[in-house]
Order: structure tokens, then C-alpha cells, then sequence
């Protein structure tokens, strides 16, 4: 098939890469624009423009397809289908209309659950415990296009939403190709989403990163699980930033906050613990907890937050 493949983050790569292991003509790659990261702005391809160029495939990056030589161009290329992995932007009806066999989006939820820009951290930071992805056809709403096909995962006790993404990242792309085949013999039967069970996906804001050690030990270990790798959990050690990469969970009980324990380094909730596994003070490197007291001496009684 003549395809058109429209992505952005890294999330996309593994789809983009299966796509060129797997014979289809790739006619082109749409991604957003370079932009400017970190703190001298330096100017940025995005991950899938890199991969794109590393497989000698045409890359275009316009900033919207608002102007009709942006259409035509797309037109151009006679896609028999438009392969979508989070790619950034709204696509006109103008778009969706173009190819044979129209625009097929690869999403990290089980749809209707968890529609938006954020399903996987949304997943973790609710502690649910399966997950998976979607390929649907695209519509004008939000997520909201027929399911072609699921495919399901557990999600671990302590996985992040960061380990999370890179699994179904992959179970994404081969998912793609599955139903890139489906729909080239005629064997899937589009399904509707019920609409009356949808969810909406919140944005991942540094608002989310304090932790409040009076909640349970299980909400604290999914905002953790959930805000890797960016923002991350945070609490204040003194007046010093701490970030909490890891932890695991602890039934041991104290005061919301407190130390109580050493070894391993175990901090009480509102109900449970958890033990702190890798933290980062503010302007540090990420280390290991016994590591990091060996220059931050801390005591049994000490209060975080």
C-alpha cells in the first residue's frame, strides 16, 4: 500500500520502523516542526523526522494544513491510507478525506478510556491495572473514530508510566501492521465507540508534582509511577526540591511524612509507607537512596513536605 505516516515524539519510532521492515511504500512522513529544547534553545528535529531521515523517506513539517498547497501536496503523494501516531495536530476533514482507506490513528488506551494527549500517564496516575492500545479510524472529535482493533496489557505493580510507554509503544506498532493487513483483505468489522463511557485525559502540569503525604501509600506510588519521566513526584527536603523517581510500597505506619526507616529509606503515608528507592535533590544527579544519605545524613522522625 502507498502510505503517509504522520507522527511526532518517540512514542511514534517503533510504528515508523515496522512500517519500513514491512514492504509498504512509504510515500512520506509529515511531523512537526523543528523546534527550540533545553536551555540554549537549540533548534530540534523531532524523533520521528530523525528516523524518517535515517531511512532515506521524504520528510515534510508543515505547520498546518489551513493553506490549500498544503492539501494538494498531500494529495500528491495518492496515500492509500494516512498512518497517525500522535502526531500533534488536528487533522481537517480535507485530510481525512485524501486517502483510499482513510486515516488510521494508533492510540495508548483502551478506547473509549482515556481519549486525549495523555492515556498512559492517566492510566498509571489512576492505578488501573490493564491497559492497552487502539487503532481506530479517525473523525472530526477527539479520539472518537470507529475501533479497528485492541490489543490488552497488564500493567505492573511498580512500572512507570515511562516503562509503560515503551511497551505499548511497540505492542503499537505491531498492532499497525495487523491491521494494515485486516484492512487490506477486508477481514475487520469497524466498531463504534460508546460514547456515553468515555473518559478525557487531563495535561501532565508540574501542578501535579507535590506529593501530600497524608493520602495513602498507593496514591502517592501511582503519582510517582505516573509523573516518570517528566514531571516527576516531588517533595521538599528542608527548603530543597527532592524528587521521587521510584518507590515501592510498605504496610509500616508513622506519621504522614515521616522517616521511619533507614534501611531502607522508608517515608510513612496517611495510610502505609513507602520505601524511596531513587530520588534527586534539587540541582543534583538521580541516585539511589542509600547513596544519596551517605552525603545527606537523614534521621528516623525527620518529616518531608
Amino acid at each position: 500500500m502507498n502510505i503517509v505516516f504522520m507522527g511526532t515524539p518517540d512514542f511514534a519510532v517503533p510504528t515508523l520502523k515496522k512500517l519500513c521492515e514491512s514492504g509498504h511504500n512509504i510515500k512520506a512522513v509529515y511531523t512537526q516542526p523543528d523546534k527550540p529544547v533545553g536551555r540554549k534553545q537549540i533548534l530540534t528535529p523531532p524523533d520521528v523526522k530523525v528516523c524518517a531521515l535515517e531511512n532515506g523517506l521524504t520528510v515534510k513539517q508543515p505547520e498546518s494544513f489551513k493553506d490549500e498547497n498544503s492539501i494538494e501536496e498531500l494529495k500528491s503523494f495518492d496515500p492509500d491510507i494516512i498512518v497517525v501516531v500522535a502526531y500533534g495536530k488536528i487533522l481537517p476533514k480535507k485530510v481525512l478525506d485524501i486517502p483510499r482507506l482513510g486515516c488510521v490513528n494508533v492510540h495508548g488506551s483502551i478506547l473509549p478510556a482515556y481519549r486525549g494527549a495523555s492515556p498512559i500517564q492517566s492510566a498509571v496516575l489512576n492505578g488501573d491495572r490493564i491497559t492497552g492500545v487502539t487503532t481506530m479510524y479517525m473523525g472530526e472529535g477527539l479520539d472518537t473514530g470507529d475501533i479497528l482493533m485492541v490489543s490488552k496489557t497488564e500493567i505492573g505493580e511498580n512500572e512507570t508510566s515511562a516503562q509503560l510507554f515503551d511497551r505499548l509503544a511497540d505492542m503499537g506498532a505491531d498492532l499497525l501492521l495487523k491491521t494494515l493487513g485486516g484492512l487490506e483483505n477486508g477481514t475487520i468489522k469497524p466498531i463504534a465507540q460508546d460514547d456515553a463511557k468515555a473518559t478525557y485525559t487531563k495535561k501532565i502540569t508540574k501542578e501535579m508534582c507535590p506529593i501530600d503525604w497524608q493520602k495513602d501509600n498507593s496514591e502517592i506510588h501511582n503519582q510517582v509511577r505516573g509523573l516518570q519521566t517528566w514531571p516527576v513526584a516531588v517533595t521538599k527536603l528542608g527548603d530543597k526540591d527532592l524528587k521521587i523517581h521510584s518507590a515501592f510500597l510498605c504496610d509500616k505506619c508513622g506519621e504522614p511524612g515521616e522517616i521511619i526507616s533507614l534501611k531502607p529509606l522508608t517515608v510513612a503515608c496517611g495510610s502505609g509507607s513507602l520505601v524511596i528507592d531513587e530520588l534527586q535533590l534539587s540541582g543534583k544527579k538521580r541516585m539511589k537512596s542509600d547513596a544519596f544519605m551517605l552525603g545527606h545524613p537523614l534521621e528516623i522522625g525527620y518529616k518531608l513536605g
